[in-house]
């Protein structure tokens, strides 16, 4: 029998966070993850993520962008690594769609610099760049890229360094609780702790049902590819990291860093569910990059052909806001779920949050908009 004070099922990237916070403050903390983390079973791999503050998807989510920023500078520091490039975020759409109409209000309310550019200001200072003279960017200078696997990685070392054990491949198989405490079972480990953390992806779901608690999550397969790019128009520090929000689609995408090409993925359309028991199918050049590169010919016309494709798995909520909770019937159990699409950026803060509602029941930061309840 394995004793801890908190136990954190699923240790990618909130889950490995919060076990360096908590080890950080002297806590026994135990990681149990399925896999290896960083790894490509998931939803964090890929190389890097956006970052920014100014935020379409809600307001709400400006203060823990801000915050997230601040721990991932430390994060850098710390670990002596070189995680974030402020290549800026160039966020693009029709001057009166609400997701630029919403960046601008979280702008304007939380005071952040951002330079609107109209189609010709982008057109000229972005050449490869085309876009409809109704539409606008609205940069963020300061935004920019994280390199996702090497953060996982380098709270990872840290947590370790701090005295948190890791148990790799290693799936929970039983989950069970009294008044306070909880108890696992995990390949040929039985592990008890007071706090039970929560925060496996897609397989949230599933080990939750084992605690009478049902998640409206949904795993569906993503993809993402390079494209061979002349760094001239494209590369980092030439072009920022971008978002294109047209009335067809939804797409991000990266400047070629380190001559790797650019990077592009699209986050809305068909949803084709992903069992997460089972691996992700291989990006299919037939049926995955038709519709990039339609995209690319319409506003990044100068972009080459296709270097590489990979897959992913998103977990999305119906709203496709994340879930940040206790169990209603257990608070001693804290979930943190359905994050994929715009989720990484906050895994330093989530982290960090986790780790106060294992030790207190209470965070500092406003995560009513991420109730349970409002499922109810």
């Amino acid at each position: 029998m394995m004793k801890f004070d908190v136990a954190i099922v699923g240790a990618g990237s909130m889950g490995m966070a919060a076990g360096y916070f908590l080890a950080r403050q002297g806590k026994n903390v135990v990681l149990i993850d399925a896999f290896d983390p960083p790894h490509h079973n998931a939803s964090h791999h890929g190389e890097t993520r956006i970052i920014r503050y100014a935020y379409g998807e809600g307001e709400q989510y400006v203060p823990l962008a801000l915050r997230a920023k601040a721990l991932w500078d430390e994060l850098e520091h710390e670990s002596g690594q070189h995680l974030f490039l402020e290549t800026g975020v160039l966020n693009i759409g029709a001057r009166d769609s609400s997701f630029i109409q919403m960046l601008i209000a979280s702008a304007e309310k939380h005071q952040l610099p951002i330079e609107i550019l109209d189609s010709e200001q982008v057109r000229k200072r972005y050449p490869g760049v085309t876009i409809p003279d109704h539409f606008i960017a609205c940069l963020e200078s300061s935004s920019g890229v994280l390199k996702c696997e090497d953060a996982i990685g380098a709270y990872k070392a840290l947590a370790i360094k701090q005295g948190a054990t890791l148990l790799c491949h290693h799936p929970v198989s039983h989950i069970s609780l009294s008044d306070n405490q909880v108890t696992l079972e995990a390949k040929d480990k039985t592990i008890q702790a007071a706090k039970l953390i929560v925060c496996a992806g897609a397989w949230s779901e599933k080990l939750l049902k084992k605690l009478d608690l049902e998640l409206p999550l949904t795993a569906i397969k993503k993809t993402f590819a390079w494209f061979d790019a002349d760094s001239a128009l494209y590369g980092e520090g030439v072009l920022p990291a971008f978002t294109f929000n047209t009335p067809e689609a939804i797409h991000y995408g990266f400047p070629s860093i380190d001559n790797a090409g650019l990077k592009l993925g699209r986050h809305d359309g068909p949803q084709q569910r992903q069992d997460p028991g089972q691996p992700i199918s291989s990006f299919s050049q037939e049926h995955d990059s038709p519709d990039l590169t339609r995209f690319l010919q319409s506003y990044l016309p100068q972009v080459g052909s296709l270097k590489v494709g990979k897959t992913c798995m998103y977990t999305m909520t119906p709203d496709e806001d994340f879930i940040i909770d206790t169990h209603p019937a257990h608070s001693h159990v804290v979930i943190a779920a359905g994050f994929s699409g715009h989720g990484f950026k906050f895994s330093s803060v989530v982290g960090e949050i986790l780790g106060e509602l294992a030790l207190t029941g209470t965070s500092r930061h406003n995560i009513s908009p991420f109730s349970l309840s409002r499922f109810a």
